[in-house]
């Protein structure tokens, strides 16, 4: 079983060094056993946000899974109290005390969510290409694979109650949306759906690289450049300058493009910042 999950996984080569972020769920120790079974030198990473009774317990049962298969551990808190945003505030906060290129266990089903939660928010090529397979090396599991892999080797995962609150979007669209589209197509859309991110990704990748030689900065430049490259050039200009976590949508797109042609003389981004042109130049202003 192990052999034939490993085929489809994308871990550095045996011997490598990595970090896995391990949070006890089936998703994570599945990357903990697969990492370890591929040849890498692990350090397995739990984060405690502190959100749950009995949350620190989890740590034990990562260090033990760690310790089953050979790899080092560590045990970080970073604590988080509920409230509006909650699972970004999370993420935020879990990034911030692991290690820089940190691997974590998303699948195909994450991929799924992902892509169809961004086509909600609006967002654009960036948005719908995904989850960057870049430190995701079970990008072509199943959850229920992952699952079964607990099963077989007779590691009880922890379940995460708050995967079944539907006051979280991604939770509906988990619970709600995929099984509807799955009745609706009937088929299994979730492959087809990572397969459109991974063929939006190459669009994205060769709209980034053609925009990278624009000014996205230059009014005139951007309302005479073609539609598609100057919207890749001021997403990730608008991404880069704010530090935001996600490219702006399209909607929000579409209105700074209106200031470049003159047709409005600011518009607010989101996040506090606001565009504004001045003498043929688009700036940024919190």
């Amino acid at each position: 079983m192990i052999s034939d999950l490993l085929e489809r996984c994308a871990f550095p080569p045996a011997g490598a060094a990595v970090h896995c972020a391990v949070s006890g769920g089936p998703d994570s120790l599945a990357l903990l056993v697969l990492a370890c079974e591929a040849g890498c030198r692990v350090t397995a990473w739990h984060v405690d946000h502190g959100l749950r009774p009995g949350s620190a317990a989890e740590a034990d049962m990562v260090a033990a899974a760690a310790a089953r298969w050979g790899a080092d551990f560590e045990a970080r808190r970073a604590t988080c109290e509920h409230g509006p945003n909650l699972e970004s505030r999370a993420r935020a906060a879990r990034y911030a005390v692991l290690p820089e290129g940190v691997l974590t266990g998303h699948t195909a089903d994450d991929q799924a969510e992902t892509v169809l939660l961004n086509f909600i928010r609006g967002a654009g090529p960036s948005g719908l290409a995904g989850i960057d397979p870049a430190r995701r090396p079970l990008l072509a599991m199943r959850r229920r694979e992952t699952q079964a892999l607990c099963n077989h080797l007779g590691l009880e995962p922890v379940q995460d109650p708050s995967n079944l609150d539907p006051t979280h979007r991604r939770n509906r669209v988990r619970h709600e949306l995929l099984p509807l589209l799955c009745d609706i197509a009937d088929r299994d859309v979730v492959p087809i759906i990572a397969r459109s991110a991974s063929l939006m990704g190459g669009v994205r990748d060769l709209l980034d690289e053609l925009a990278a030689a624009i000014d996205p900065a230059d009014a005139k430049a951007m309302a005479n450049a073609p539609a598609a490259l100057a919207q890749a050039a001021l997403r990730r200009w608008i991404q880069r300058e704010t530090n935001a976590e996600h490219p702006p949508d399209a909607a929000t797109i579409e209105r700074v493009m209106a200031v470049a042609r003159n047709e409005a003389r600011s518009t607010e981004i989101g996040g506090g910042w606001r565009v504004t042109r001045s003498s043929q130049r688009l700036g940024l202003s919190r």
